[in-house]
C-alpha cells in the first residue's frame, strides 16, 4: 500500500540548523502536497536559554510566545503552499507528541544540530523519548543545508537515489514501504541494503573446516540476495531501477559509508529490528546513522497511533 503524506511538522528552536530543516520541510511539502505545520515549544525550565531572568514569569512568557510566532510568521511569509504555526509551552517531547497525536501528523522533521530552547531535540534525551512514543516518522535533515534544497524563495526537493536498510524485520518492512512510496513520488533509484554480521548467522550457515568457508559465504550472499529481491514486488521494478546490497561490518558505519560514496539523497530505517541482525536498526545504530550520514535519514516503526 502506497503510504501518503498529507501534514508534515517542523520542529524548530530557531538556530540556523533547525531554520534549514523547515526550509527542506516546506520544499518536501510543496512536492507532496502537504500541509506544513511549523512548531516551537517553549520550555521556561532553563530560562538562562531565552536570555532572561524569571521575574516576571507571566509576561515572559507571553514575550517569547509573541517572538516565537512572529519569527515563524517571516520565515513562512513568502511561502504558497498551506502551513499553520503552533508555538506551545511546556516539555518538548511531550508537546510535540501531543501535536502529533491532535494533528494527525504523518511526519515530523528536524536538525540534527540545534543549540537553544530545543537543543537536545535530536542528540540527546528528547529525541530519545520520542523515538520510542512517535506515531509517525521522523526525519532529520543534515546541517548545514543539502543540495536538493533551492532557496526559500521556492523551495524543492529532489530525491534521485534512496537507501533503505533492511533486516528482515517488521520495522525494516515498514522502512521499505515508506521509502517505495518516495521513490515512485520522486523517481528515485532505491538501493536496499542489508550489512551482514557474520557470528549473527550460525543458524543459517553451520561451522565447519576452513577449505569450507567460502562455499558457505557463497550459500550466505546467495540466501540473503534472494530474501532481499524477494521484498520488492514484481511491479515496483517496472517504474523503479532497483539495486539490492549485501555489506559486511559494523551495521552504521557500512550504511553511512555507502550513502556517502554513492551519493545517497535519503536513508530509510526502521526504528527497532528484530530480524536475523537484531542489532541492524537498533537502538545506538539508528541513531549513530543519524548523526553522521551525509544526507537525511527517515526513521520509521510499527508504533501504533491512538484512536
Amino acid at each position: 500500500m502506497r503510504v501518503q503524506f498529507k501534514s508534515i511538522l517542523c520542529a524548530t528552536d530557531f538556530s540556523d540548523d533547525s531554520n534549514r530543516a523547515i526550509y527542506y520541510g516546506s520544499a518536501l511539502a510543496k512536492e507532496l502536497g502537504a500541509k506544513l505545520y511549523v512548531c516551537h515549544v517553549v520550555d521556561l525550565s532553563p530560562v538562562a536559554i531565552y536570555g532572561e531572568f524569571q521575574l516576571d514569569p507571566v509576561g515572559q512568557q507571553e514575550r517569547i510566545r509573541e517572538d516565537a510566532q512572529e519569527q515563524i510568521r517571516q520565515m513562512l511569509g513568502h511561502l504558497t503552499i498551506q502551513r499553520e504555526s503552533i508555538v506551545n509551552v511546556g516539555q518538548p517531547a511531550e508537546e510535540i507528541a501531543r501535536i502529533i497525536e491532535e494533528k494527525r501528523i504523518d511526519l515530523v522533521i528536524s536538525a540534527t544540530r540545534a543549540h537553544s530552547g530545543l537543543k537536545r531535540l535530536i542528540l540527546g534525551s528528547v529525541t530519545e523519548r520520542l523515538m520510542r512514543t512517535l506515531t509517525c516518522p521522523l526525519l532529520v535533515a543534515r546541517s548545514p543545508g543539502h543540495e536538493s534544497i533551492e532557496p526559500p524563495a521556492d523551495p524543492s526537493v529532489s530525491l534521485g537515489k534512496i537507501l533503505i536498510g533492511c533486516d528482515f524485520s517488521n520495522d525494516s518492512a515498514l522502512a521499505l514501504s515508506y521509502g517505495l512510496s518516495l521513490a515512485q513520488e520522486f523517481e528515485s533509484e532505491l538501493h536496499l541494503v542489508h550489512v551482514i554480521e557474520p557470528p549473527k548467522y550460525t543458524e543459517f550457515v553451520k561451522p565447519g573446516p576452513a577449505a569450507a568457508h567460502g562455499i558457505q559465504d557463497r550459500v550466505l550472499s546467495d540466501l540473503l540476495t534472494q530474501k532481499l529481491q524477494g521484498l520488492v514486488p514484481e511491479e515496483v521494478r517496472i517504474w523503479c531501477r532497483l539495486h539490492t546490497i549485501l555489506l559486511e561490518g559494523r551495521p552504521y558505519e557500512e550504511l553511512v559509508g555507502y550513502a556517502d560514496r554513492n551519493a545517497m539523497d535519503m536513508i530509510v530505517l526502521g526504528m527497532r529490528g528484530h530480524g536475523l541482525v537484531k542489532s541492524l536498526l537498533l537502538g545506538s545504530t539508528t541513531d549513530r546513522v543519524t548523526r553522521h550520514a551525509p544526507c537525511p535519514v527517515l526513521t520509521v516503526s510499527n508504533q501504533p497511533r491512538s484512536e
